[in-house]
């Protein structure tokens, strides 16, 4: 057993029976963040506010919410909305969190593949992550049906149909997950206890599994190097503050994530107040009718990419398909090739596909005006830049951090305009990357076959595409032949005009 003795204050007390004081040193104080990152690094406690918001305001919510099929929607659109005292902000706060958080959560994700902070030692974070995910998507799902309105009913129809499409034939289940033939009380009943006690649970179990995996391996930086925590962290409590490569989590790091905390708040309110429609579908203003079906069913913006994995497919390889997206991103870090980006534009850039739902879905077009953005240029130059973007910024960054940043203070210093600075000073040392940039760009995009040919379809092809017809189909090997020399001739020349303008060797690739 411990050794306790005469505690001299609570702090004390506590202490010496919680390690209040071990906890706060692994958890703050003597928990180290880089120094160069940025506010994106700041979505974490975002995430953390935006749950707490759900947290109060669905505990309002419920005590006036009540989970039967005959009074439910009169007790959320006249109970809470007309009656009870401010119950209308409250709402409006439930709702319009649940669907920025998808926001929030889609930046923290996007910007963890982005800085390669899944890779080796931070494995846990990224599923951890994942898993947090897939729970509030599961928790936005279950809190969808509890108004019972038109959406909330056949929302829930249609899910728990996916169990029994195609060849699985899974009836037993689908009665078993709705506790009935169709959803009715059960059904309300089994998800209200899962979006009110069980997923929250373990959506609060798996923070604190989230920030756990954060402490061994630390926080990646923008750098994605790796910085030998224990090391800067003795040259911080040294005195060489300045010089660390690190800083404390508490309260260094906490008052610029309660800056960004501050701005979002901002944001977040006047959403609350003067923009909630987008978060209020209005077809579940209606109450849930299984004899009336709504001309379009569809779910919310967050779930567009998902639901539209089905569409494009038949039955039983879009329930593959489907299955596969729920995992997709647990997945997409440690597999990112070349055919999954390319198809991952196709799901998006299609008539019926994401980019145009969403469109529709906030009223920019109409459903006779869906954009053509598939099998023709438009759609091979967006897939092609994203695939090609960071073959022009590596050779780009690499020269810009040798720039020093004094030479454009000491042109603002002797009264040159900021804008002239940067055009005069700034630009012309960073010739040699866009050359290089450009360079690499051409000839890996007059190569590039696969992508052309799946997004581009007969009109938006490379020339690449071309070379191949004339090789393999028309076998005209001159003509194929001809332009593979052309284009061998054309880059020799760009090797040429860089080598004039900027120097062979002066080029960095990254």
């Amino acid at each position: 057993m411990a050794h306790f003795t005469k505690a001299t204050s609570v702090k004390d007390w506590l202490n010496q029976r919680l390690a209040i004081e071990k906890v706060e040193k692994v958890m703050g104080s003597e928990y180290w963040i880089p120094k160069n990152i940025n506010f994106l690094w700041a979505m974490g406690m975002v995430l953390v506010i935006t749950f707490a918001l759900l947290l109060v305001s669905g505990i309002f919510l419920l005590m006036y919410y009540q989970p039967n099929v005959a009074t439910a929607f009169d007790s959320v659109n006249y109970t809470i909305m007309r009656e009870v005292d401010f119950g209308w902000l409250w709402r409006h706060v439930h709702g319009v969190a649940a669907s920025v958080v998808f926001l929030i959560i889609y930046i923290h994700m996007f910007t963890g593949i982005y800085y390669g902070s899944y890779k080796k030692g931070r494995e846990m974070i990224w599923i951890s992550g994942m898993l947090l995910f897939v729970a509030f998507s599961a928790e936005a799902f279950s809190g969808y049906m509890l108004p019972w309105g038109q959406m909330s009913y056949w929302a829930g129809m249609v899910i728990t149909n996916l169990f029994s499409g195609g060849s699985l034939h899974a009836d037993g289940l689908v009665e078993w997950i709705r506790g009935d033939y169709v959803p009715a009380q059960a059904f309300l009943t089994r998800f209200f206890m899962l979006h009110v006690l069980l997923i929250p649970l373990a959506i609060m179990g798996l923070i604190g599994l989230h920030f756990g995996a954060l402490r061994i391996p630390h926080v990646n930086n923008q750098d994605g190097g790796e910085i030998d925590f224990d090391a800067e962290a003795k040259k911080y409590l040294d005195g060489d503050k300045a010089g660390s490569k690190v800083m404390r989590f508490a309260n260094d790091f906490m008052s610029k994530d309660m800056m960004v905390v501050g701005v979002y708040l901002i944001f977040f309110f006047y959403l609350v107040f003067y923009n909630y429609g987008f978060a209020m579908d209005p077809v579940n203003f209606d109450p849930a009718d299984g004899l009336k079906t709504p001309a379009h069913i569809y779910p919310e913006w967050y779930f567009l990419w998902s639901y539209e994995i089905l569409r494009p497919f038949s039955t039983n390889v879009g329930l593959i398909a489907f299955a596969f997206a729920q995992v997709i991103f647990v997945l997409l870090p440690f597999w990112t090739s070349l055919l999954v980006r390319t198809t991952s534009w196709i799901a998006l850039l299609q008539q019926e596909g994401v980019i145009n739902d969403f469109l529709v879905l906030v009223g920019f077009i109409n459903e006779e005006g869906r954009l053509a953005m598939i099998h023709n240029a438009t759609g091979t130059v967006v897939a092609m830049t994203h695939i090609l973007l960071p073959f022009m910024i590596l050779p780009l960054f690499s020269v810009m951090k040798t720039i020093p940043k004094s030479y454009v203070r000491a042109a603002i210093s002797l009264g040159a305009h900021p804008w002239k600075a940067f055009w005069k000073i700034y630009f012309p040392n960073t010739v040699a990357g866009i050359g290089a940039g450009s360079i690499l760009v051409f000839i890996l995009a007059i190569g590039y076959y696969i992508t052309p040919a799946l997004v581009g379809g007969s009109s938006g092809t490379f020339i690449s595409n071309r070379t191949a017809y004339h090789i393999s189909s028309s076998l005209n090997w001159g003509l194929g032949s001809a332009i593979g020399v052309i284009l061998l001739g054309i880059v020799l020349l760009f090797f040429v005009f860089y080598d004039r303008i900027v120097g062979i060797n002066n080029m960095k690739l990254g």
